[in-house]
């Protein structure tokens, strides 16, 4: 054995779950799991689509975040047929509001290659669920362990705080994958799995753990000792003003209806949230703004980048005092009932919900 193993069986043997007391600690984890996981709507199925997608949609997410999309995603696309004939821009506009949108291109995709290689089902097992566009090694071992049973473990990064805390050490990324496959029981796997993830979740969390809850403590070497988080990526701040130019429609439907709101399309090309909608927008502060023009201002995060947005309501975006008229120029007048039928940013989203227009 080399040294590095040898070191991984110490620590092992330090944390109380190495060989005869692995059965303990499983029997303790799954009973708190039947009895204090969340009633999630991914829980309730065997589906391997609504697994699949709860997964992805989970990727850098919060829950609470994912609850509402999941529900009216499932409800425009209820499986894979609809989710791989569906265009780029319907499935964009389905996903709008959950960010990371390659997420949501990929997913498309995936169910294509599903749809035309492997007659509409998912495939069975972790190995080749690897081989399909969008699912990696923790995707596919979530998929396999639940809707099939496969024993195969997954680490997301609760279970690997969970498990780096237990052995009492940190320890490479492979060793993390072994030490979670050996502690796997052939019999529940995807509920073990997901016992791991919960745990990590509500009870093992980064700081401040909650030991005392926590039903497999007695074999845990650092006892709630937190060490210290590396430096998070200092986020950046930025300041942008936002057009939002609404035309009201009247009771004969002139105007549209509901009325019209003016959107930009983002370059298909883009590095961020390409083929999007949005509102216009623009960096530097317009010239000679009237203060009747500020609606209100908005707080909004984008990956490491927190802005603040403020958005001037019915102020026409192609005011000569508004920078950037080349690229209002380039919008379009959407109908109000067509705005949530196209991939709108979250940005726009939330002003057009906070307005009452959407």
């Amino acid at each position: 054995m080399s040294a590095a193993g040898s070191m991984v069986e110490k620590r092992r043997a330090a944390s109380g779950i190495g060989g005869e007391n692995r059965a303990a600690f499983r029997r303790a984890l799954l009973r708190w799991y039947d009895a204090h996981r969340r009633h999630l709507p991914w829980r309730k199925t065997c589906d391997p689509y609504r697994i699949w997608l709860s997964e992805i949609m989970l990727q850098q997410t919060r829950v609470a975040a994912v609850l509402e999309h999941y529900r009216i995603f499932l409800e425009r696309f209820p499986g894979l047929d609809a989710l791989a004939a569906a265009s780029e821009a319907d499935v964009l506009a389905g996903w709008s509001g959950l960010g990371y949108y390659r997420r949501a291109r990929m997913l498309r995709q995936c169910a294509q290659q599903i749809v035309e290689q492997h007659e509409g089902s998912f495939p069975r097992n972790s190995e080749d669920l690897l081989m399909l566009p969008g699912i990696g090694r923790y995707t596919a071992a979530a998929i396999a362990s639940i809707a099939f049973g496969e024993p195969v473990a997954v680490v997301d990064g609760n279970v690997a705080r969970v498990l780096q805390r237990l052995i009492g050490s940190t320890v490479t990324t492979r060793q993390i994958w072994t030490h979670a496959q050996e502690l796997l029981p052939r019999s529940r796997p995807g509920d073990f799995n997901q016992a791991m993830m919960e745990l990590g979740a509500t009870i093992c969390v980064p700081r401040e753990p909650r030991c005392l809850a926590c039903p497999v403590r007695k074999w845990c070497a650092t006892k709630g000792k937190v060490q210290h988080a590396k430096p998070s990526v200092r986020q950046q701040k930025k300041e942008i003003w936002c057009a939002m130019d609404w035309r009201e429609g009247d009771s004969n439907g002139n105007g549209g209806g509901k009325g019209k709101v003016r959107l930009v399309q983002r370059s298909p090309k883009a590095s961020l949230m390409a083929s999007m909608w949005e509102l216009p927008q623009t960096s530097a502060c317009p010239q000679g703004l009237r203060t009747a023009a500020h609606w209100r201002t908005f707080r909004h995060s984008i990956t490491v980048t927190n802005y603040t947005v403020h958005v001037l309501r019915n102020k026409s975006s192609r005011d000569a005092t508004f920078p950037d008229t080349e690229q209002a120029a380039k919008g379009k007048w959407i109908e109000v009932d067509r705005i949530l039928q196209l991939p709108i940013t979250g940005l726009t989203r939330k002003i057009l919900k906070a307005s009452g227009i959407i």
